[in-house]
């Protein structure tokens, strides 16, 4: 039988009826986007937190934002959503009104706020399985990501700094309306020494690793690739081949009803097998995304099961090579929504199923 998602609203509902709450209360801007369709909520863009918030009761809704953002929210972002606005001034508490509004009722939030029940983990959890709009919204996202960082590989050049670099790359996905929520750029002997590198001042000579997570709509999608000018040297070329072993290892075994340790387990044997038992300590293997850059790391021993129509982004590495694509677990496989067809690839043959998974670009130097 086809599994039904049920909408956001749908999920809300369901969750104030099995948990006797009579309202949720939604400031980040994850579930604001979340909630109504890809809608934004952000001023300042380094925090998770946005500027209205959003009281749905079994009832009513209400978008709670300040006169001076009011006009803006209610025009761009939820006209004909069916919102009751409650327009504070800017210098007012905005938390003060909130409680007023829930007086005497019972209120779930996604932030720690006196005197409602903070359930941040367990409210993200209804936006784990996606529907068929946001499936939709997230393949071009992805297409989006991968397509900006593949072509920023292939155009730039020796002498580039690391914030050059940044600055290409985020042009192409500023341009349609996408946040870069992350991007990590890393050269030469900075792909070996650290495996989560912000860009620097340093000058490409031959060999980068470009990342991005880039949102949209409240989703996000994670893509790594490496370009290297010249012939690959030996470690690369041996390390590579035996990481592609972990990231089908791992993206084999994301498949709906395991256990999300259990996908971490297959990745952790698959190091052993490669000869690199250790290296997965030195950075985290990622896990489910979709509304966050990871929605949860997935650790030894962690919660969780694989779900039908889930986002996943693991991002295996070892020394001087990391692989990175964000995949949505189907009903009968995965779909690797940041698979351009664009780029180099490494074939792979395991289970009787063929893989293409990202191989470094060689680029002749100049």
């Amino acid at each position: 039988m086809e599994e039904i998602v049920k909408s956001p609203l749908e999920k809300i509902e369901s969750f104030l009826t099995e948990h006797k709450y009579d309202g949720v209360l939604f400031r980040k801007r994850s579930n604001f986007a979340w909630v109504t369709g890809g809608k934004d909520s952000h001023i300042v863009n380094t925090t998770a937190n946005g500027v209205a918030d959003l009281l749905i009761l079994s009832d009513k809704k209400y978008c709670i934002t300040s006169k001076m953002e009011s006009a803006r929210i209610h025009d761009e972002e939820l006209e004909g959503l069916g919102y009751e606005f409650v327009t504070p001034e800017w210098y007012e508490d905005q938390d003060t009104v909130v409680r007023s509004l829930c007086a005497g009722k019972r209120i779930a939030s996604d932030i720690s706020l006196e005197p409602f029940d903070q359930l941040t983990a367990e409210l993200a959890q209804l936006r784990f399985t996606l529907t068929e709009a946001e499936k939709d919204s997230y393949r071009w996202l992805a297409q989006k990501a991968a397509n900006a960082v593949e072509e920023t590989a292939r155009e730039i050049k020796p002498g580039m700094t690391e914030f050059e670099i940044q600055a290409h790359l985020a042009s192409k996905v500023i341009k349609d309306g996408i946040n870069p929520h992350v991007i990590l750029v890393s050269t030469d002997e900075r792909v070996f020494n650290y495996r989560h590198p912000i860009p620097t001042d340093k000058k490409l000579e031959n060999y980068a690793m470009i990342v991005i997570c880039a949102e949209k709509g409240g989703l996000i999608a994670n893509v790594t690739r490496f370009v290297h000018f010249g012939p690959l040297p030996k470690e690369i070329e041996e390390n590579k081949k035996k990481l592609v072993q972990i990231d089908i290892a791992m993206n084999l075994a994301t498949r709906p009803g395991t256990p999300i340790k259990d996908v971490l387990q297959k990745g952790f044997e698959m190091y052993s097998e490669v000869g690199h038992g250790e290296d997965w300590r030195f950075l985290h293997q990622g896990g489910p995304t979709g509304y966050e850059t990871r929605e949860f790391l997935a650790v030894p021993d962690g919660p969780g099961v694989v779900h039908e129509n889930q986002a996943f982004a693991w991002n295996p590495a070892i020394r001087g090579i990391k692989s990175e694509d964000t995949i949505l677990v189907g009903k009968e496989e995965n779909e690797i929504l940041t698979y351009t067809g664009n780029w180099v690839y490494i074939e792979v043959e395991k289970e009787g199923k063929k893989f293409l998974r990202p191989d470094v670009l060689v680029r002749d130097i100049d």
